[in-house]
């Protein structure tokens, strides 16, 4: 039988945070963006913010309100980024089977390792004491024989637990709660479920598998299967040498995206980062993927071929943003995803033309790396797209190519 770990961080950022700056720690502190910005969000907060009801994507003027006195912190990526890669190291040790959910979260699968570390529950308390131990952090798991009943374990009970989902005990354990607590039941789709008396998990499970068809689609039967523990998923393997097939790039907006302006800021930012991998791994791409999920989680997608292999974000974008205006229906959007495919080596030699406007390709390019030379010399912000300048669609500008996300 399948076993499974999903490890989350608490708090990670507000918790970094504090322990950066232990006078914190007895204050409900949240880290923001600049209270001075109109558009300033929490981005976390700790377990005192919590406790006022302070929520990620809260305004700091909702926060406030909520929490007077909270102190504002701005964040720290890099320090972020250097405690994610050493809490993935620790993950490590017990398994190469660690995908992430993010910088401060993953799924381990220690099916083949239980008997070199113990059990379940064994190997999650033993993450989460070294975890404790060499970055002076807490962090709760969930330990069960699917990959979302594990990932729902570990927000059971918080912060600093493990919880233990088990064939025989998970519809005692995970049936009773809210339909919206289990992954990939966001708002939109629990106000559909709830037109139908589905309101817990266990409703969800019993279910009429057709109706939740003619509903959701193919994603309402997928969720009555997690929900009825039939699905176990499989974790990646945190291999650096596995081969690159493809580079991609997706985030999800601290806003809904209403208008094509807002689709277009964003497709511009994820083909800088898209772009920045493909120079990294020192690739082109033959091939364009773009990916939307409106507000309700549905999710569209369309690819498309090129004429010519591209690196430049430049290129990426236009011919992104040329699939957004076929796709898009001008419903709000949740999350984009921009992605690259079909890749050959950057000094693969390449067949020119006379009319295919190869010259505008390299002087793309060309910028794209006087941009980038800039910023390595200059930081990050010294240059950047007019539209971004006062964007409040994201926050990780500063993160650069973010590895924690693209294990």
């Amino acid at each position: 039988m399948s076993l499974f770990i999903h490890l989350d961080m608490n708090n990670f950022y507000a918790s970094v945070e504090c322990q950066l700056n232990p006078s914190l720690r007895d204050k409900p502190v949240a880290v923001a963006g600049s209270p001075e910005k109109r558009h300033g969000v929490v981005l976390a907060k700790n377990e005192i913010a919590k406790k006022f009801g302070v929520k990620t994507g809260d305004t700091v003027l909702e926060a406030e309100a909520k929490a007077p006195g909270i102190v504002f912190v701005p964040p720290h990526f890099d320090i972020y980024d250097k405690i994610s890669k050493k809490m993935f190291g620790i993950c490590n040790r017990y398994t190469c089977f660690v995908e992430p959910f993010g910088p401060d979260e993953c799924w381990l699968d220690c099916t083949e390792t239980v008997h070199l570390f113990g059990s379940g529950e064994d190997i999650a308390n033993g993450l989460r004491a070294s975890i404790k131990e060499e970055l002076e952090l807490t962090a709760s798991a969930g330990v069960s024989f699917t990959k979302m009943f594990a990932k729902l374990g570990s927000d059971i009970k918080k912060p600093d637990a493990t919880t233990v989902i088990t064939r025989e005990n998970y519809k005692e354990k995970v049936w009773g709660l809210a339909v919206g607590d289990l992954c990939g039941v966001g708002n939109k789709t629990a106000e559909k479920l709830k037109k139908l008396n589905i309101l817990t998990i266990g409703d969800l499970a019993r279910a009429d598998e057709r109706v939740l068809k003619k509903l959701l689609g193919k994603p309402g039967v997928d969720l009555r299967r997690i929900a009825r523990g039939e699905e176990e998923g499989q974790v990646r393997e945190a291999v650096c040498s596995r081969d690159v097939k493809s580079v991609s790039h997706g985030l999800t907006a601290l806003r809904d995206l209403v208008t094509r302006e807002d689709g277009v800021t964003l497709i511009g930012y994820l083909s800088e980062l898209v772009a920045a991998r493909l120079k990294k791994y020192s690739f082109k791409a033959s091939g364009i993927y773009l990916g939307i999920r409106y507000s309700d989680l549905t999710r569209y997608g369309k690819q498309l071929a090129l004429p010519s292999p591209i690196c430049s974000s430049s290129d990426i974008s236009d011919s992104a943003i040329a699939l957004f205006d076929e796709i898009w229906n001008g419903q709000p959007l949740r999350s984009i995803d921009v992605g690259t495919f079909a890749l050959s080596s950057a000094a693969q030699p390449v067949q020119l033309s006379m009319f295919d406007g190869t010259s505008k390709t390299e002087s793309r390019e060309k910028l794209d790396e006087i941009i980038a030379g800039l910023r390595m010399r200059y930081g990050k912000n010294a240059v950047i797209r007019a539209s971004q300048m006062n964007e409040d669609i994201y926050t990780d500008k500063d993160v650069g190519d973010f590895l924690p996300f693209k294990r």
